[in-house]
């Protein structure tokens, strides 16, 4: 059952001509009178002899008897209830007492009290009545009914309990306001399938996804092709905007504006400005690592982007479950950002289910726990990279990595959902579960392609191999083993054991360290879970593909304190060994690196996939030491996405892997 107090009017006749009439699109059926102050007060919908004047002239006569000076400005109280539409209906005696429970409850008429204001309650539809009063009473004082609000809805949640109707979660306050019915009604006449108010809080949000700074907000406002309205100080500075769309025009042919605290409470100047705050101290991870974190690469396409999206969500997941509140609401706060900012950019076939989970998660994203903005920079500038790095295609790499986003998406959007219930915040648990249902139904379109293509590298493994794959399971994870080796994921994460033991790395190490910060029982498939958990840890390809099994051989064979790998040709076709080459232009790179001297990360790191932007000078050399059935090819690549990682030189083994 849902209340609504309405904005105060100035006439009486006015509201009652509406509540009697046939309605805007001739929806009223059978308006009559099923309560009201006095058992003998005229009902013009069924007695033939009463006119809307007597009813008016009766519910104002309090007022009328007030000097003019001292009567209210707007004495017209208008409250409606409506019930949901899967509730019984309700008869005319059962309205009639939810009637006058609800202007006892909001003051209007308190039980035994011979002195309160004089009310009507109208009944024109199944579902719904109207209760218009007049907020003077009969001694001449005005009615206490502040709070009107709050006090209706905690009286309609006794209501639902008492009749056996639907329960709704109480609100908290922090709920986008809904629109109202005109303007569903303006929607449905110019045929929008959404009203100009929820168009435009969608484009706002996706505005100030990962923005840094206003100038760059409103400048994403400008680019989305919103009218802008800037509200200014007489100092010049800035105090608030308004929004509106080019074709939403008013009777008089006038944009119509909406501020932001209008679309949305985090919205407004004040609150959006706090996204880009810093903290006053600097914050720490659960592991200790953050303070100690190097200045991450540039971004060079969508899905590097996407790579370091999931990492930055998999980080914010520890901080939800192990974190303070304000941390971990600021948190689920940027969470919607990068939900808004992967809806924009991702692709055809995925695009809808991401849109109405940003859109659902929005509701999830407030609660009366204060945000501590700027421990939430990881997860912003997250949503900044995605943006950024523009559309997505949805196959190759770029498909890949989406579905490890969004795979990582929907823990931390049910780890969001579990802490708002541990909070008994209702509503925003209802929503960031209603998100990771469509985030579960986005994952299943993009992972199609690339889960099919690791599980038939799975299944073209040896059965030696395979069988070692699985005996390394079952001594990890001893009790979900066969489980997991039922699911139809399994090749695909045979393959992806087998890649990682290729790359150098220790399966057995990867495989535990997966499972143990989080629990896999929760997940629709474990098997997916646990490929890009290993993929993304491990620095693999999201989707390698046949041309990468050299260099995953190669790497297995590789020393990490003396690389030794056999010299192969470079992308162009050349010997390396003859001196210098080139890279392409936009074209994709495998590499091994090395590291000589101080470096921000463990050397070596297995794995290192980048875009060239424009071409790169790289240095050839070679060397006698090592094994003596090879030789070693050593270079110094002058690319930033490496030199950002040392600081001295970077030794490499290049393959190209495509373009």
């Amino acid at each position: 059952m849902i209340p609504r107090v309405h904005a105060r009017g100035t006439r009486t006749i006015g509201l009652l001509h509406y509540l009697y009439g046939p309605g805007t699109h001739e929806e009223h059926t059978d308006p009559h009178l099923v309560a009201a102050w006095d058992s003998l007060a005229p009902d013009p919908g069924r007695d033939s002899d009463a006119t809307y004047g007597d009813l008016q002239r009766l519910l104002d006569q309090p007022v009328n008897a007030l000097p003019k000076n001292r009567r209210p400005a707007e004495h017209v109280w208008h409250l409606s209830v409506r019930a949901a539409p899967e509730d019984p209906v309700l008869s005319d005696e059962q309205w009639a007492e939810i009637a006058r429970r609800m202007v006892a409850a909001t003051g209007i008429a308190p039980d035994g009290d011979d002195a309160a204001c004089r009310w009507a309650a109208i009944r024109h539809a199944d579902d719904h009545i109207h209760i218009i009063a007049t907020v003077v009473r009969e001694d001449g004082r005005q009615a206490r009914i502040r709070q009107d609000g709050k006090r209706s809805q905690a009286e309609a949640r006794v209501i639902e309990i008492d009749y056996g109707l639907r329960r709704l979660a109480t609100g908290d306050g922090t709920a986008a306001r809904r629109p109202t019915s005109a303007e569903r009604h303006k929607a449905q006449r110019e045929g929008r399938e959404r009203t100009a108010r929820e168009e435009l809080r969608e484009s706002v949000r996706r505005a100030v996804a990962g923005a840094a700074s206003t100038d760059e907000f409103f400048d994403r406002l400008a680019a989305a092709g919103l009218l802008i309205r800037k509200r200014l100080a007489p100092s010049g500075d800035l105090l608030g905007y308004k929004v509106a769309l080019p074709d939403d025009r008013n009777k008089d042919g006038e944009p119509v504006f909406y501020s932001g605290s209008k679309l949305a409470p985090d919205l407004s100047l004040p609150r959006v400005r706090e996204r880009w705050s810093r903290p006053s101290e600097t914050p720490t991870a659960i592991d200790g690592s953050w303070p100690d974190q190097p200045a991450l690469p540039p971004v060079t396409g969508p899905a590097f982007t996407r790579r370091r999206a999931a990492a930055a969500t998999w980080q914010a997941l520890l901080v939800i479950d192990h974190g303070d509140d304000g941390t971990a609401a600021a948190q689920i706060a940027a969470t919607g950002e990068v939900l808004d900012a992967l809806a924009k950019t991702s692709a055809a076939h995925t695009r809808a289910e991401l849109r109405e989970a940003a859109s659902a998660f929005e509701r999830a994203s407030r609660s009366h726990v204060k945000a501590v903005r700027g421990h939430d920079r990881g997860l912003r500038q997250a949503a900044r990279d995605l943006v950024h790095s523009g559309p997505v295609l949805g196959r190759g790499e770029d498909g890949a990595c989406t579905a490890m986003l969004i795979d990582m998406a929907v823990f931390v959007v049910t780890a969001a959902a579990k802490w708002h219930a541990r909070k008994h915040h209702t509503q925003q648990a209802t929503a960031a579960q209603q998100a990771a249902e469509h985030l579960r139904a986005a994952y299943q379109a993009a992972s199609v392609q690339p889960m099919t293509a690791l599980s038939q590298r799975g299944r073209r493994l040896t059965q030696r191999v395979r069988q070692q794959q699985a005996n390394l399971l079952h001594q990890v994870l001893p009790e979900l083993a066969d489980q997991i080796q039922a699911e139809s994921g399994w090749p695909a994460l045979a393959a992806t054991l087998d890649d990682a033991r290729r790359a150098g790395h220790d399966p057995a190490a990867l495989l535990t360290e997966a499972t143990a910060r989080r629990e896999l029982r929760s997940a629709g498939s474990m098997s997916d879970v646990l490929v890009w958990r290993l993929r993304r840890s491990a620095h693999l390809p999201a989707l390698p593909d046949d041309r990468n099994a050299t260099a995953l051989r190669a790497n297995r064979h590789t020393s990490h304190s003396a690389p030794t790998t056999q010299s192969v040709p470079g992308p162009t076709g050349n010997d390396p060994r003859r001196g210098r080459w080139r890279p392409r232009p936009d074209h994709l790179y495998r590499a091994t690196v090395y590291a000589v001297g101080p470096c921000k990360v463990p050397a070596p790191i297995p794995s290192v996939i980048w875009r060239t932007s424009k071409p790169a000078s790289v240095a050839y050399s070679s060397s006698s030491r090592g094994p003596r059935t090879r030789r070693r090819i050593t270079s110094r690549v002058s690319s930033p996405e490496l030199n950002t990682h040392c600081r001295r030189m970077v030794f490499i083994w290049v393959r190209r892997s495509h373009s």
